[in-house]
């Protein structure tokens, strides 16, 4: 077949796509073959995985997998939206059983994270409300709040003091404060007791995303509430995801019962999408069942992240200063990225560069994650290569 002439758009593309690749920002997918777990075949090549968010290692967990499997015996697909005929008995004990584990009167299963934030703040939010949102925030924070239509407030990152001085401008409408617990590319944490006095004094509300807590922190693995800079912090919306500490896939908001009825009648993103496969909740009804009972996973991943920390401050290697899995090292130039990622896969270890728009113009970096699913020896090697391939950077 002769080739295609290019049309006008593709000519645009074309243009688009090749200062991308000369700015360093191009990206490229790589194919896994078989389970994602911290072992991994990546384009044909066996490596370890050091840029997952499956945090306990559940993604490859046989017993998850054989819950999947068993709910897969009686079908595949929902067949439709859940206010339709989608809403299966999987999904039902999978709210129920999260909204116990976080204390919650409900909880309402989504698709995607996307969805989940998406659907809260086009729901919620509308013209004369206000959303104030940390600069920092995930991407479907970012464009569920600008789409809502409400006004849309660029708050400093963490920065308490400039909270307040938003919340302190007149607003006729709802004044909503939505973060993400733990921020997923520099693995920090809100100021999560500040904003709750902000919410309290204020008169706002307040939403938390803890997809990156949720299952790892906080007792029993309740995420960023149960920690100590959560006591005492209740925000009317709480959402996370099942993709990461999980293994699975989805998310979810947990609230009060009429947050949670609200949204079966007003967030367009769950009502009109087509329910999760059944399997994906029993799956992650079986990870949960796990997290609750094996707490060995979550002290194993600590013990994890306590040994790369050492051995990162011993070899002289500057991570950035977090206490979650996330361990970022800025390197700034979205180039040097690239070539320390290169490098560390050439050894055997995948750790993706993160590069703007993910991460803000000058610091582009490595978001290295750690597993309770690493072994000490395989953290030390990680170790080896780091140090090895940093010395190479020009």
């Amino acid at each position: 077949m002769a080739p295609a002439t290019p049309t006008p758009l593709d000519r645009r593309l074309a243009g688009a796509l090749e200062r991308l690749r000369a700015a360093d920002l191009y990206r490229l997918r790589r194919v896994v073959d078989g389970g994602h777990g911290a072992h991994l075949r990546v384009d044909g090549r066996d490596c370890l995985n050091f840029c997952s968010n499956d945090y306990l290692g559940l993604a490859a967990d046989p017993r998850v997998a054989a819950a999947a499997r068993a709910a897969l015996a009686d079908g595949t697909g929902s067949g439709a939206a859940a206010l339709v005929s989608g809403y299966n008995r999987e999904h039902q004990a999978l709210e129920e059983e999260l909204a116990a584990f976080l204390q919650r009167p409900r909880a309402l299963l989504f698709s995607t994270g996307w969805a989940a934030n998406l659907g809260v703040l086009r729901g919620l939010l509308g013209r004369g409300d206000r959303l104030l949102a940390d600069e920092l925030n995930h991407a479907s924070l970012i464009d569920g709040g600008r789409l809502s239509g409400a006004e849309y407030c660029r708050i400093a990152h963490a920065d308490p003091a400039a909270y307040a001085q938003a919340l302190a401008q007149p607003c006729a409408g709802l004044s909503l404060i939505a973060t993400d617990s733990v921020f997923s590319m520099d693995g920090d944490l809100a100021p999560l007791q500040a904003l709750e006095r902000l919410r309290r004094g204020g008169g706002a509300a307040l939403m938390v995303d803890d997809a990156h807590g949720f299952g790892v922190l906080g007792e029993g693995g309740r995420g960023c509430l149960f920690e100590p800079e959560g006591a005492g912090v209740a925000p009317e919306i709480y959402v996370a995801t099942l993709g990461k500490s999980l293994g699975a896939a989805g998310a979810f908001v947990a609230g009060s019962q009429e947050l949670v009825e609200y949204l079966v009648q007003k967030a367009r993103s769950w009502v009109f999408s087509t329910a999760p496969p059944p399997a994906l909740a029993a799956a992650a009804r079986a990870a949960l069942r796990i997290v609750q009972a094996e707490p060995e996973r979550r002290a194993q991943l600590h013990a994890n992240l306590a040994r790369f920390r050492a051995g990162c401050a011993q070899l002289g290697i500057p991570v950035a200063a977090s206490r979650t899995p996330i361990q970022p090292l800025l390197l700034g130039d979205a180039a040097r990225s690239l070539a320390l990622s290169r490098r560390l896969l050439e050894r055997g270890y995948w750790v993706a560069a993160i590069r703007p728009p993910t991460v803000p113009e000058g610091t582009s970096r490595l978001r290295i994650t750690l597993s309770a699913a690493h072994r000490p020896a395989e953290i030390d090697g990680l170790l080896a290569a780091l140090a090895e391939a940093w010395r190479e950077l020009p």
